[in-house]
């Protein structure tokens, strides 16, 4: 065989070669269905979280998309048709803040990047269909999430009410969480206060029973998801309790899951934000103090506050226990959170940690009211280590009745008095979806004195976001400078009106973007149906575990309400689930103020893009944080390098046929075997590389031998076809080198069983991930003799530093990780 004028691996010249060649043919489209001519294969969706579009790609997106990749590839070649979409979260705070940092205006500045995206994309010869392409910002989008707030709307999902923010009274302007540091503007540094407005919210409430009972649905996704969202969530039987303001008409009501112990409650603790306190202390001789310790609190994360130490004030006023007539003080607190309950506690110090630290530093009485049955009670501290065979004392008639009981009997009085009721609280609370920002999609209402709050026919959508020269927010939002825009004609009436001037919250628009990439081009609906119903739900969603309680759980939401309303006809929208984990470089999270950034174009030029898409998956286990070596690179470089080198001598010795069997037959048997495993099953993408680098190990040592040379060109070509899900443009020019054609078509390769067999299989030892040493023992070896054999090996010894794991995970047959 001639050599080719690319003998020497040139990896930009290749995999623009191939790139081109996949654009061109279109090879990674993949058409709706045709109900007149169905397709017999099997269908399949690939998914990963799409990117905010606030910068260009980093090496968390490499990996996650990378991932997402060799899937795509794998199912394509066993024959199925498979969707794997891309688009961009254009718009909100993200895109809106470099915008800002750049002064530019956050549409040019949005596509600017956009733009970057693809090209990195494409670069990296990822296999998306590109004809699906969305952005969250582009109004043949947004038209549709409009649509969808309107079917809200419509069904009373969608209301307004009023509901406290973060102001900055130097700039004027409401401030997101993230741009709240110290309780301080991270713009001016002018301390943060609260204030009241009205605004959107979907009642996702109403569906806490159904996203809680329902995560039965999801087998497929990770336990530590479900936890998080079971907690957020937040469902706990309890009581509604209703105290008296004394002096007052007044009622406070409370939700507690202890009614036990009311006769307890020795104080009354409200939110900063309770829309009651500025009232309550309105005339007492505390209300500047509370004023000032009401616009402090504003500036406080929710996690600020529950770890600093318990501070308040006392406003002045008395509330009344139902239980006992008892008159207790009122105080102010930022431990309560107006976010969780009804923003006001019953404050019980001898049975609550922060109600005790609370009642100690101001002196406060604390009366026990549950005791163990021998009466003991904790010699320092509240009593919170609750059993059933406690009692109630120190509670009037129902003092000496078991705790449950006590539960019950309390409970069932204060219902027949119209003073409380068993009821079920939650943690959840209504998604706040209004953000007083320029850069979000338009809220589809118009304000009419005559008609009130009227939603915009479908048939004037999309309400279109205007360009206005100043889009910082500065006491009100940005679209209300528009006053053309803002001027419009009420729908009903035919009055004077005007549009609502809040956006929506970006994660409106990510909570069904995955149902308009099955319809993208649609211009008469959302979706179509039947093709939704096609392709979804997702068989494999991939995406960061930081979105476990907000996008995940608002898509949810959304699907559920659809397929109330018919227009989709699952449940759930991701069937799998898979979160990954973070790149460090020198110990810390990639990030241009630590100066750590290894940036993927910068790696892609100086190694190839598949030398990065080989060591992005081979840096650890892929739900685990890992550490970037610019060293490791180098090596995926190496192997990339020697399989081209070993092609090309395969391929100048010409075809040759392969035998039935031999000890490198088997041996490319079992990686075809371990490599599907492992990835299909085991969802890990790393031990797959590392069988690849054996495997070519294996060749080099005997492909000199003439009288191998058919298993050497069968197992070599075994190597790229296992590859091109990693490295698809090495792999694909290699396959034509040896005298074939179009391997990202070709069958996914099936391990012969007979051949995978062996009198003694080989298991890998790894600490932490990588690999220190191999077992071979018989087949079915248990897992603790495996573990002891792993322990018993000086090479694994040297890596525990006289240590023991603290963690075995075992793969019988295949893999002893230790983790230390």
């Amino acid at each position: 065989m001639e050599q080719s004028e690319h003998e020497t691996y040139d990896p930009a010249a290749i995999e623009a070669k191939w790139q081109a060649a996949w654009s061109g043919e279109g090879a990674f489209t993949v058409p709706n269905p045709d109900p007149a001519a169905p397709d017999a294969r099997p269908s399949t969706y690939v998914l990963e979280m799409l990117p905010y579009p606030s910068g260009e790609l980093h090496m968390g997106h490499v990996f996650n998309y990378t991932m997402g990749d060799v899937i795509t590839h794998i199912r394509r070649r066993q024959g199925m048709t498979v969707l794997r979409p891309m688009g961009y979260d254009a718009f909100g705070l993200p895109a809106e803040n470099a915008a800002i940092r750049e002064g530019g205006h956050p549409r040019a500045i949005t596509n600017r990047n956009i733009d970057a995206i693809r090209r990195q994309m494409k670069r990296m010869g990822w296999a998306i269909d590109w004809s699906r392409e969305v952005s969250t910002a582009e109004p043949e989008y947004y038209r549709w999430t409009q649509w969808l707030f309107l079917r809200f709307f419509e069904k009373g999902l969608a209301y307004r009410r009023e509901a406290p923010v973060k102001w900055c009274p130097k700039d004027q302007t409401v401030l997101a969480n993230e741009q709240v540091i110290d309780g301080r503007c991270e713009r001016c540094g002018t301390e943060v206060e609260s204030r009241n407005l009205t605004q959107w919210f979907f009642k996702i409430t109403d569906y806490a029973d159904a996203l809680l009972d329902e995560t039965s649905l999801l087998e497929s996704w990770p336990e530590r998801v479900l936890t998080m969202q079971r907690n957020w969530i937040g469902r706990s039987e309890g009581a509604r309790v209703v105290f008296g303001v004394q002096g007052s008409g007044e009622e406070l009501p409370v939700f507690t899951t202890r009614p036990d112990t009311l006769f307890g409650a020795t104080f009354f603790v409200l939110a900063p934000e309770h829309p009651l306190v500025a009232e309550l202390s309105a005339g007492t001789q505390h209300e500047v103090e509370v004023a000032e310790y009401v616009r402090h609190a504003a500036g406080r994360s929710a996690v600020e506050r529950e770890a600093k130490e318990k501070d308040g004030v006392f406003t002045g006023r008395f509330a009344v226990n139902p239980v006992n007539g008892e008159a207790i003080p009122i105080w102010v607190a930022d431990y309560v959170l107006m976010e969780y309950g009804t923003g006001a506690i019953m404050a019980v110090p001898a049975h609550d940690e922060r109600d005790h630290a609370f009642a100690e530093r101001y002196g406060l009485e604390i009366r026990q009211v549950v005791a163990p049955a021998d009466g003991s009670a904790p010699e320092t501290g509240a009593l919170v280590a609750h059993t059933d065979d406690e009692v109630l004392v120190s509670s009037g008639e129902f003092t000496g009745l078991p705790a449950p009981d006590g539960k019950r009997a309390i409970t069932a009085w204060l219902a027949e008095r119209a003073l409380g009721e068993q009821t079920i609280g939650y943690r959840l609370r209504d998604w706040l979806l209004s953000r007083q920002r320029y850069w979000g999609c338009p809220i589809p209402m118009v304000h009419c004195e005559g008609c009130g709050v009227v939603p915009v026919p479908d048939e004037q959508l999309p309400v279109l976001l205007p360009d206005v020269e100043d889009y910082t927010p500065k006491g009100r939002s940005p679209l209300a400078t528009a006053e053309d825009w803002v001027e419009t004609t009420c729908p009903r009436c035919g009055g004077p009106a005007r549009r609502e001037t809040d956006t929506m919250d970006t994660f409106v628009d990510s909570s069904w973007y995955f149902l308009r990439y099955a319809d993208a081009r649609n211009d008469d609906a959302a979706w179509d149906t039947q093709i939704v119903d096609y392709w979804l739900p997702v068989k494999q969603y991939i995406g960061g575990i930081e979105h476990a309680v907000l996008h995940l759980l608002y898509a949810r939401f959304f699907t559920k309400v659809l397929n109330d309303m018919e227009l989709l006809g699952f449940r759930e929208p991701f069937s799998r689930l898979f979160t990954q984990g973070m790149i460090y470089r020198h110990g810390a999270k990639m990030s241009k103020s630590k100066g750590n950034v290894v940036s993927p174009d910068e790696a892609v030029q100086r190694y190839g893009a598949d030398a990065l898409r080989l060591y992005i998956l081979y840096m650890g286990p892929a739900e685990q944080d890992k550490e970037w070596s610019d060293a490791g690179i180098e090596g995926t470089a190496r192997l990339v390098d020697r399989v081209w080198r070993l092609a090309f001598e395969v391929a100048a010795r010409g075809p040759v046929e392969a035998p039935a069997d031999g000890e490198l037959v088997r041996t490319a048997h079992r990686t075809i075997d371990r490599v599907s495993d492992d990835i299909l099953r085991r969802f890990q993408f790393h031990t797959p590389i590392a069988a690849l680098f054996e495997l070519v190990n294996e060749i080099y040592r005997v492909k000199d031998d003439p009288e191998r040379a058919g298993e050497v060109r069968f197992a070599t070509e075994t190597v790229l076809s296992l590859i091109q899900p990693y490295a698809p443009h090495v792999a694909e020019e290699l396959w034509e080198r040896l005298g074939s054609t179009r391997l990202w078509e070709t069958p996914w390769p099936e391990a012969d069983p007979a051949l995978v067999a062996a009198d003694t299989v080989e298991v890998v030892v790894q600490v932490n991930g990588r690999l220190r040493d191999r077992l071979h023992v018989h087949p079915g070896t248990p897992d603790d003799e495996l573990v002891a054999l792993a322990l018993a090996s000086e090479r694994v010894r040297a890596h525990l530093d006289g240590g023991e794991p603290r963690k075995t995970v075992v793969v019988p047959d295949r893999l002893v990780n230790l983790v230390v």
